[in-house]
């Protein structure tokens, strides 16, 4: 499926200002749920994390493995096609998926561990 691309610089920097900040957030949560997993910490915030996680995952598999706002942000005019369309730079971002996915992994692997032997 084809996405029209209309330039609007508008819109484009807000897609980008929400993405960042979705992008913080989910950074955060999963740093967090590996935190958890590693201190035996267990608390409201460790499911509200693992919550936020699981969703986002859920979001981007029913959107074919790509994040909705990346496709506004093509259609607003960002060329890159990936998490390019936040304001960090794409050095900080290329390995996204793979750092963050195996950390949050490791961290809900280390809470069923724990969990399992209590």
């Amino acid at each position: 499926m084809a996405t029209t691309v209309t330039p609007d610089p508008g819109r484009l920097a807000v897609v980008r200002r929400a993405h960042t900040i979705i992008y913080i957030v989910m950074a955060c949560a999963t740093l967090y749920v590996f935190y958890c997993g590693l201190s035996g910490r267990r608390d409201l915030v460790l499911t509200i994390s693992a919550v936020l996680v699981a969703l986002e995952g859920l979001v981007f598999l029913g959107n074919g493995l790509r994040c909705p706002l990346t496709i506004l942000a093509q259609r607003y005019g960002d060329p890159t096609g990936h998490v390019g369309d936040t304001l960090f730079p794409e050095r900080c971002t290329r390995y996204t998926f793979r750092v963050f996915g195996s950390l949050y992994a490791i961290g809900v692997i280390l809470i069923a561990f724990q969990f399992i032997q209590s």
